[in-house]
């Protein structure tokens, strides 16, 4: 031991604890570098010469196979720098710069905090006191130095790995579906069910253009997906499962599926916990792009569409994205609506209106991005789906029995490809019973632990193949239903009306969408005295039509002119109540399609003021039952007993049995016992023979 070297060692640093920090930057280091542990381990004899006893020579080597470039996820250094903070550490000992810090943040904080509570650092070329400047000024070349040669360790592996993957000679791991060959070359994997899965996703998306309906139909089917071990126990070997959305996605984003070699998709960032985390780059960032370097599932031009199609389906505030994937609602135009004032995509927003949703067409891009006061445009779409519809009908109409022999076509390729992968699913179930069975028989008997494992798997792999062949025949019956001849025909008889194909009740909305979505590109609306709507048709023709804009709900519910005409013809001679009963015979109905009542009779005669029943008798002179019993001097009930029994003319008012009653001439009022007395009831006499019979 040099003396120099020895005399920075005082007593304040004896009487303190010596800290050794062991670090491999990798667990494959720490169990193949075992020469490299074994340097740093012996640093405690270093400390043992300085003077430290060892029983005070802490070791921390809870960072064994942790990478030193960053200090966040190292629980040793971080407790190293508290023991330093607090003054507890007198010597710090590494075998080199490196191993404690391969940066400078971490390194000069590390520093620092020494310089401050007289912390000495040593390493396997000396000791040296960071409060001195001369030893502060070496260690922080040395920290310098660390942090370069990490870098230029990263450089050399990075500029060797760009280089053979400029070549497209890098070998990186495949997605499934794509296999390295003998000749380290890329092929389609040899498993024909492997392939087969693989293409049906893809033919699915290419005929539903959503990953959703890729999702839905494909476990509809049953078909499960496979996955290869990437590490670890089992690698390389392919498990099968059920598909999710998130596997759909990875494979259609996956530019390997069309035949390219891709380097530098990805690059490695930190989030704000000082996380790494995988940022994907846009493609112009690529590093590599090869086109066309092995075999693909699909080309390149349909992997550009299928990215398009996914960008489309994405949804946000932006004016790029239109016509997503047809989704859940009545609105016919969704997705393809263009605001005519400002550009943007039109929502859809909804509201219920006697139970039934109605679609609105909403532009508030404004209110979003600018916190304007008012959305842009608002727009009633049942009128505009409506002109819509009729005028897809009146061009699509006469290519509609093509377009559903087609349909059926596909329909039957799409029942056979799922049928074939069935087929193989159930010869591979086949085929792991049949080997579990072998090795049941091939055990030894008197090994009973492990004949009773095999027996137990070889009864798994049956109830396997049992249920898996239960749910084949199960799909084959419904499967036929869809081919057998009546289907066809059925097709067919609905393709030759594509109205009645179009209005039909089992046609759902997202259905409509979808036909829609093959002719049309996009619709402008521009709201004024009218609706302008102008249709992009795919492949680039334009059309303008205009479309009158709904009636305000006041104009909607207010009653047929002639309707009230009507009303006010029949109130001459009828009440109320039979008017309504007199409407409803010759077919009229209210703003709503509802039957007349007495009531809404009686709210159109005051709504448009026509005058009642009561008030026309009353302007022809007739007299109420009051009126009538005080002219003759007799009570009301008498008046409406001769009503009844005819002698008084009497008309009703009312459906109550209400009356009014004509005005009698020149006569006088007989008095008798009554009726209720067995006498004679009230007679009215002319008063001409009352004077005869007195004279």
């Amino acid at each position: 031991m040099p003396t120099d070297l020895a005399m920075k060692v005082g007593a304040d640093h004896l009487r303190r604890d010596a800290f050794l920090y062991v670090r491999q930057s990798s667990l494959r280091q720490v169990f193949e570098n075992t020469e490299s542990t074994k340097r740093q381990y012996a640093l405690r004899e270093r400390a043992v010469a300085l003077g430290w006893p060892i029983e005070r020579i802490h070791v921390i080597d809870s960072d064994l196979g942790l990478s030193g470039a960053q200090s966040a996820g190292r629980d040793g250094f971080q407790h190293l720098v508290t023991e330093v903070a607090m003054g507890h550490a007198g010597i710090v000992l590494g075998l080199e710069v490196s191993r404690l810090a391969r940066n400078n943040a971490d390194w000069h904080r590390l520093l620092e905090l020494a310089a401050l509570s007289h912390t000495l650092i040593c390493d396997e070329d000396g000791v040296y006191d960071p409060a001195h400047f001369n030893d502060r000024l070496l260690l922080g070349l040395k920290g310098a130095m660390s942090e370069a040669e990490l870098h230029v360790l990263k450089s050399r592996l990075q500029g060797g790995i760009l280089n053979k993957a400029r070549r497209g000679e890098l070998e990186i791991p495949l997605p499934v579906g794509l296999v390295y060959g003998p000749d380290a070359r890329v092929c389609l994997d040899p498993d024909r069910q492997i392939q087969d899965t693989v293409r049906l996703l893809f033919d699915t998306f290419r005929e539903t253009g959503s990953a959703c309906a890729v999702l839905r139909r494909m476990r509809a089917q049953h078909i499960v997906f496979p996955r290869r071990i990437a590490r670890g126990i089992g690698k390389g070997e392919v498990l099968w499962g059920e598909l999710d959305h998130s596997r759909v996605l990875e494979v259609l984003h996956n530019p390997r599926y069309a035949g390219a070699f891709v380097y530098g998709r990805r690059r490695t960032a930190y989030n704000a916990e000082l996380k790494q985390v995988q940022v994907m780059l846009k493609r112009e960032n690529w590093q590599v792009l090869i086109r066309d370097a092995h075999p693909g599932y699909i080309s390149w031009e349909e992997f550009e569409r299928n990215e398009l199609t996914l960008q489309r389906n994405a949804v946000s505030f932006s004016t790029n994205l239109r016509g997503g994937a047809p989704r859940e609602g009545i609105a016919l135009l969704q997705g393809r609506v263009l605001c005519g004032h400002c550009g943007s995509r039109m929502r859809v927003r909804y509201d219920f209106r006697a139970g039934q949703p109605r679609p609105y067409y909403c532009c508030n891009d404004g209110t979003v991005r600018r916190a304007e006061s008012k959305n842009c445009q608002w727009v009633l779409g049942t009128e505009i789906d409506a002109a819509i519809s009729a005028l897809l009908l009146q061009t699509v109409a006469p290519a509609a029995i093509e377009v559903a022999l087609d349909v059926q076509q596909e329909i039957a390729k799409r029942i056979e490809q799922s049928s074939a992968l069935r087929q193989v699913q159930l010869q591979r179930c086949r085929y792991e019973a049949e080997l579990a069975r072998r090795r049941y028989v091939k055990v030894d008997p008197d090994n009973r632990l492990v004949a009773d494992a095999l027996e137990a798997e070889w009864n798994e792999r049956l109830r396997q193949l049992d249920a898996l062949q239960r749910e084949h025949e199960r799909q084959h019956q419904t499967d036929q239903t869809l081919l057998d001849e009546s289907a066809r025909r059925r097709i067919v008889d609905l393709a030759q009306d594509f109205p009645s194909v179009w209005s039909d009740a089992r046609t759902s909305a997202m259905q409509r969408k979808k036909m829609l979505a093959l002719m049309i590109e996009d619709v402008t609306l521009i709201s004024g005295a009218q609706i302008a709507a102008h249709i992009r048709w795919r492949g680039g023709k334009t059309q303008s039509i205009t479309i009158d804009k709904p009636k305000p709900i006041a104009l909607v519910r207010k009653t047929l002119p002639q309707v009230v005409q009507l009303i006010d013809e029949l109130l001459e001679t009828c009440t109320d109540g039979e008017i309504a009963k007199r409407l409803n015979e010759l077919g009229h109905r209210n703003w709503r399609g509802d039957e007349f009542t007495t009531k809404k009779v009686t709210m159109v005669r005051l709504t448009y003021g026509l005058k009642g029943r009561f008030q026309r008798l009353r302007e022809l002179g007739m007299l109420t039952s009051h009126e009538l019993a005080c002219r003759f001097g007799v009570c009301p009930t008498t008046v409406n007993h001769l009503g009844r029994q005819g002698v008084l003319k009497r008309h009703m008012y009312d459906m109550d049995h209400r009356y009014l009653y004509e005005p009698p001439g020149d006569v006088i009022l007989v008095k008798g016992a009554g009726s209720r007395y067995g006498g004679k009831p009230p007679q009215l006499i002319p008063v001409s023979t009352t004077e005869q019979g007195a004279s």
